[in-house]
């Protein structure tokens, strides 16, 4: 009789005791933060997508591959506007509400800079700004930021009865000194003005403002820079 209390009572005391979690439902008290990848996309009207849907500006594009391609994506942050010039760029960005710190950050600007005729000198240091910008946001990792460089409207419609030898000229010019920037920095350069130009022949590549690019131009500048900015994000 006196082992079988014994033994009741040990019974009692191992079920007051605190059963610990099971193997499959583990206690965590630091949750895994968000681990989705964040998109910053400066630029002017090239960026916004002047004249084609929200889903073909490339930006948006590129994100979308992204995701298909296995990788969490949030829809680009797009800081951009049709006119837009490199000074009036640096303005838009320090008035808006934007996160610290990106995952991605790309810059393409300065057409603007060229057909208002603006001194080569005021892109040259502008654009060194905005990179340094992009620095800031991409928290000082060269490895997430990357520039675009100019398309060659001169070949569209529009510029085709502006004297489209000078701007090919010029641009050319802007891409040149982009692309010596982006070298100084050890930031990826993509240029995107070859396949510009074929819209000389291809109207197809054109939007419907017969200006700007067309939903089709966005997405062969997305295929040529997928596989780079892709093994960024790895």
């Amino acid at each position: 009789m006196k082992n079988l209390l014994i033994l009741l009572l040990g019974v009692i005391l191992l079920a007051c005791r605190e059963m610990p979690p099971p193997e499959n439902d583990p206690v965590d008290i630091n949750p895994t933060p968000d681990e989705s990848i964040t998109y910053l996309a400066l630029g002017d009207s090239y960026t916004i997508g002047e004249s084609v849907p929200v889903n073909q500006r490339w930006p948006v594009q590129l994100a979308d591959s992204l995701k298909a391609a296995g990788l969490k994506v949030e829809a680009p942050e797009i800081i951009a506007r049709t006119g837009w010039t490199t000074n009036e760029l640096a303005q838009a960005i320090e008035s808006a509400e934007l996160a610290e710190t990106y995952d991605l950050v790309s810059l393409l600007i300065g057409v603007n800079n060229q057909y208002r005729g603006y001194p080569f000198e005021q892109y040259e240091k502008e654009f060194t700004e905005l990179i340094e910008t992009a620095l800031q946001f991409a928290g000082q990792d060269t490895e997430k930021v990357f520039v675009l460089s100019i398309p060659d409207y001169g070949v569209t419609p529009f510029g085709q009865t502006r004297n489209p030898e000078k701007i090919a000229e010029e641009l050319d010019a802007y891409n040149a000194k982009a692309l010596e920037i982006c070298e100084q920095y050890g930031i990826a350069f993509f240029d995107i003005t070859p396949i510009s130009r074929e819209a000389l022949n291809g109207p197809e590549l054109v939007a419907s403002d017969g200006l700007h690019p067309s939903g089709e131009m966005y997405r062969r500048w997305v295929e040529l820079i997928f596989e780079e900015v892709k093994g960024k994000l790895k």
